[in-house]
C-alpha cells in the first residue's frame, strides 16, 4: 500500500475508540472541535512524505514500494542527520509542536528489535521475527503509531510488586493458548487519540517478582476494553490571530486504561523477561531523545527570530544588554545543534544492524536543552516588554475605529504598529501562553526526566579512562 495520504489517515481513526474528554465520551475524533486539531496537525507527517528527500523505496513482491522514511533503519550517522532533519521540518510545519505520529513509533521498534535480537540470541525466545514483522506490516501500511510506556506508579517508594492496587503498573493478568490479556494504566500517552497502532513498553527495570509487568506488545486503538481519557491542555485557544501556533497546532496526551485488553502471541514482544524491561526501557529512550532534541530544533530557531525581530520593530538592537541576550540565545541554539551532530557522528552499530546515536552525547544535547529554555523563554521576555501580556485583542485590533488608532500608537521603529503587534501575539504564544507552559514543562520531563539524563550521562562518561589519564599527568601511576 506504501504511502498514506492525509484524508486517508483521518479516516482510519473513525474505527470506534473508546475516548473520554472532559467527561464525554468523544464519538468520532476527527470532528471533533478541540481533538479534531491534533488529528489536523499530525497530518503533516503525511503531508511530508509528497517529497521525494522524506521517502525511501523497499522491495515489496520483486517491485520498489516507496515508504515513509521514519520507517528507515538507520545504518550510519548520514541517515540520523537525514532523520533529525525529516523531524525538524515536521515540527517547523507544526508550529513548533511535533507531529509525533511516525518519530516515537518507529523509535519504540529500532529499540524493540535491538533488545528482541539480543533475548533472542540469549535466551531463545522468538520475538524479533514478530517486532520485524510488525515494523514491515507499518511501513507497508504506513501506521501513525503511539507509545505508552509510563506506568502510573502509585506508591513511588514500592516496586510494581508491592504495589497495594497491582494495575499502578501494567501487568499481565492472564495467559491463554492464543495471547496474553493485560490490566492496568499508562500515563502521558502522546497521540494516542490519533495513532492507528499503540505499542507498549516496560517503564523501568524489574525483578524476577515484577515478571507479570515486564511486558511489551502491539495493540489497535479500538480493542475492546481501552479507554483513552484526553487530557484537556492547549484545549482553550480562542483565535489564530493571537494564538498564531497554538490555534492549528495541538498534541493530545492521555491516562490509558487497559481493563482487561487482549494481546495475540504475534503482537507480544516480551512477556515475563523481567531481566530484559530496564534495557528495552532504555534502548527506546536511547533513539527517542535523539528524536527529542531534533524536534526541539525549530523551537529554538523560533526564539531567537522572534526575540530578533523585536529587538528590530522596537529599535532596540544596537544597545549593548540586548545584543548580548540575542547572543545567548544563538549560543544556545547552536550548542544543542552541535551535541546532536556530534552524538550522530559518535553512533555505533548495535544488533541486528541499527546505527545508534551515542547515548552520552545525546542525553547531554536533551540536558542541554532542558536546563536552558526557561532562561531563553526569560530573555525573550525580557527583549518583549510588558505588552506582551497587555497587548490589546484580535477584535480591537479588527475594530473599524480603534483597530487604525491601535496600530498606529503601536508603530516602532520599523514596520508598522500592525505587524508588530503579530510579533508581540507570537513571542505570547512561544514564551507566555498555554503553549509556552507546555513546551517548559516537556522540556524538564518529556522523553526523560533530566535526572534520568544525568544518569545515563554519568553511565556512559568513560570516567575510568580519565582517572588514569589524571594518574598518569600527576605521576602516581608507574607506565607499563
Amino acid at each position: 500500500m506504501g504511502l498514506k495520504s492525509a484524508d486517508r489517515y483521518a479516516e482510519a481513526l473513525n474505527d470506534g475508540r473508546r475516548i473520554v474528554y472532559r467527561g464525554q465520551e468523544v464519538p468520532n475524533v476527527v470532528e471533533h472541535p478541540v481533538l479534531g486539531r491534533a488529528v489536523r496537525h499530525a497530518a503533516v507527517d503525511f503531508q511530508l512524505a509528497d517529497h521525494p528527500e522524506y521517502r525511501s523505496l523497499a522491495i515489496v513482491d520483486g517491485d520498489e514500494e516507496p515508504y515513509s522514511r521514519y520507517y528507515f533503519i538507520p545504518q550510519d550517522a548520514d541517515d540520523l542527520r537525514r532523520r533529525r532533519d525529516l523531524i525538524a521540518a515536521a515540527t517547523r510545519l507544526g508550529g513548533t509542536v511535533v507531529p509525533l505520529i511516525h518519530e516515537i513509533g518507529s523509535d519504540a521498534l529500532f529499540g524493540l528489535l535491538h533488545v528482541a535480537a539480543t533475548m533472542d540470541r540469549e535466551l531463545g525466545t522468538g520475538y524479533q521475527p514478530r517486532v520485524q514483522r510488525f515494523l514491515e506490516e507499518a511501513r507497508r501500511q504506513d501506521w501513525a503509531l503511539a507509545v505508552a510506556q509510563t506506568d502510573a506508579k502509585g506508591d513511588r517508594r514500592r516496586r510494581p510488586h508491592q504495589q497495594t492496587r497491582p494495575n499502578a503498573y501494567l501487568r499481565i493478568v492472564e495467559r491463554r493458548p492464543d495471547g496474553i490479556v493485560v490490566s492496568g494504566m499508562k500515563v502521558h500517552t502522546s497521540v494516542s487519540i490519533n495513532a492507528e497502532r499503540l505499542l507498549v513498553l516496560p517503564t523501568r527495570e524489574m525483578t524476577e517478582s515484577d515478571a507479570d509487568w515486564a511486558v511489551a506488545f502491539a495493540v489497535p486503538l479500538n480493542a475492546p476494553g481501552l479507554t483513552l481519557v484526553a487530557s484537556p491542555y492547549l484545549g482553550n485557544v480562542t483565535n489564530a490571530v493571537e494564538h498564531p501556533l497554538s490555534f492549528s497546532h495541538k498534541m493530545v496526551e492521555t491516562m490509558t486504561f487497559f481493563d482487561g485488553v487482549f494481546v495475540p502471541w504475534a503482537e507480544v514482544f516480551m512477556a515475563g523477561e523481567w531481566a530484559w524491561a530496564g534495557p528495552l526501557a532504555r534502548a527506546f529512550v536511547e533513539f527517542h531523545r535523539f528524536t527529542a532534541v531534533s524536534y526541539k530544533l525549530p523551537l529554538l530557531t523560533a526564539l531567537v527570530g522572534a526575540a530578533g525581530e523585536l529587538a528590530r520593530l522596537n529599535g532596540i538592537g544596537a544597545a549593548r544588554h540586548v545584543r548580548e541576550e540575542l547572543a545567548q540565545l544563538m549560543i544556545y541554539d547552536m550548542t544543542v545543534r552541535g551535541l546532536l551532530d556530534a552524538a550522530a557522528a559518535g553512533g555505533a552499530m548495535v544488533e541486528p544492524g541499527i546505527f545508534r546515536p551515542d547515548p552520552a552525547l545525546t542525553n547531554t544535547a536533551k540536558y542541554h536543552f532542558a536546563t536552558g529554555l526557561h532562561q531563553a523563554v526569560e530573555r525573550v521576555q525580557d527583549l518583549a516588554g510588558g505588552t506582551l501580556v497587555t497587548a490589546p485583542g484580535a477584535e480591537d485590533l479588527e475594530h473599524p475605529v480603534w483597530g487604525p488608532i491601535l496600530a498606529d500608537y503601536f508603530t516602532g521603529a520599523e514596520g508598522s504598529g500592525r505587524e508588530r503587534l503579530k510579533m508581540l501575539y507570537l513571542a505570547q504564544d512561544l514564551v507566555a501562553s498555554e503553549l509556552a507552559a507546555y513546551h517548559q514543562v516537556l522540556a524538564i520531563h518529556a522523553e526523560g526526566s533530566i535526572e534520568a539524563e544525568k544518569m545515563t550521562i554519568v553511565q556512559h562518561y568513560p570516567l575510568s579512562a580519565a582517572m588514569e589519564e589524571a594518574q598518569r599527568l600527576a605521576g602516581t601511576v608507574v607506565p607499563s
